[in-house]
């Protein structure tokens, strides 16, 4: 398998460790032609107004959007939850997001925390959660499978092949989640 991590800004170099250390060849994409033969990509936290710029300005929002339109496998952590996302609240008038999973968002609704969470059908126990000034998921459509809840709301949820958290699994020290992701493109 090689997997991309979108590394216009953010936590892609924790997300690049967890790959390396499941043995996954990983890509960082920064262009157009990065998206190529990719089995799966990986959007990670940092600052989603960020980021929507930068995928204009890399010229990386079309081709990404018609990757992921294709199918392309993508887990998309914290502010890779809100590129992903159907609709942000409380982002700026000019963010986009992707419309890749239908989820509506609310960016920062988290302070820095770390909690325990419950993920459905993973083995291990519960998963330590990373919350940074995380989005808080308002609301998600029938094609949305709810993976885990904190506080009652959704924390990890896929739609087909894509995979959201608000939390930062690459933080946690646990591989879990991200083989859980992979486990199901194979």
């Amino acid at each position: 398998m090689k997997a991309g991590i979108l590394a216009l800004q953010g936590a892609f170099r924790e997300h690049r460790e967890v790959l390396d250390a499941l043995g996954v060849e990983t890509v960082e994409v920064r262009i157009p032609a990065d998206l190529s033969a990719l089995d799966a990509l990986v959007i990670p936290g940092g600052e989603s107004t960020t980021m929507n710029r930068l995928l204009d300005t890399s010229g990386l929002r079309a081709p990404l959007h018609e990757r992921l339109r294709d199918g392309l496998p993508v887990l998309g952590t914290c502010a890779g939850l809100i590129v992903l996302a159907h609709e942000v609240l409380d982002g700026r008038p000019d963010q986009a997001p992707l419309d890749a999973i239908d989820c509506t968002v609310r960016r920062n609704a988290y302070g820095t925390q770390v909690q325990s969470v419950d993920v459905h059908g993973l083995p291990g126990g519960p998963f330590p959660g990373v919350f940074i000034r995380a989005p808080v998921v308002e609301a998600v459509g029938p094609t949305v499978e709810i993976l885990a809840e904190h506080g009652g709301h959704p924390v990890l949820c896929r739609s087909g092949p894509v995979w959201v958290t608000t939390f930062h699994p690459e933080l946690s020290g646990d591989l879990r989640i991200h083989q859980a992701f992979l486990g199901a493109q194979t």
